[in-house]
């Protein structure tokens, strides 16, 4: 969470009400109890006025087990190092790295904000969410997902929230395109994959479309 935020400073100021990424940034930190003390020298460090390490933002892409397309977002102050670890590990669980533009193609950056479905109608939830700027409302088994425009995520979710509709996940993600089925044994090497690759400390996020 501290890189994010640092990154977030570092690119678009430090100011959360004139800087979407790092407010959303602060507001995830805040969820996992990242203390405000620890969230202020971040933001400094973004700035400049802490010294620290200097992160660069890279997207890796590669195909796991039974040609899953993978996506990671790393923040690194070593690429060679980085670079070197996702390889192996992709090499370790059947998958292999691959060239930039290989699978980005596959995945739409997508607002997501998830709304319980008890106290909740499709009726009432798309009117509001397609009244506060939404793309689309999505019905899933006892809950409904609403779609929405990276720079529309904000809004939207601040009005679902004053409207009162139960928010159980609110997130800007990668969304693949088209999903894949794989065997119980690729199943199984797959998960194994992208378990490592979110354990590594430089992987800030990893989507997949399995």
């Amino acid at each position: 969470m501290s890189r994010q935020i640092t990154i977030a400073a570092r690119d678009g100021g430090p100011d959360p009400n004139h800087n979407f990424r790092l407010r959303l940034a602060i507001e995830q930190a805040r969820s996992v109890n990242m203390p405000n003390e620890s969230i202020e020298r971040a933001i400094r460090r973004g700035i400049g006025d802490v010294e620290g390490a200097k992160y660069e933002e890279i997207v890796y892409e590669g195909y796991g087990p039974g040609g899953m397309a993978v996506l990671i977002e790393i923040m690194t102050d070593n690429r060679n190092r980085t670079a070197s670890d996702v390889r192996h590990i992709f090499s370790k669980y059947g998958g292999n790295l691959g060239e930039s533009g290989c699978v980005s193609w596959m995945f739409e950056k997508r607002g997501i904000i998830e709304i319980g479905g008890a106290g909740a109608d499709e009726e009432s939830v798309l009117a509001a969410a397609l009244e506060a700027g939404a793309d689309d409302v999505e019905v899933e088994e006892g809950s409904f997902v609403v779609l929405t425009a990276p720079e529309s995520f904000e809004p939207v979710r601040a009005r679902l929230e004053e409207d009162g509709f139960s928010i159980q996940r609110a997130e800007v993600t990668m969304r693949p395109s088209t999903t894949v089925e794989l065997s119980e044994e690729d199943t199984r090497r797959a998960l194994q994959l992208l378990e490592a690759l979110d354990d590594h400390s430089d992987v800030q996020q990893v989507y997949a479309n399995l």
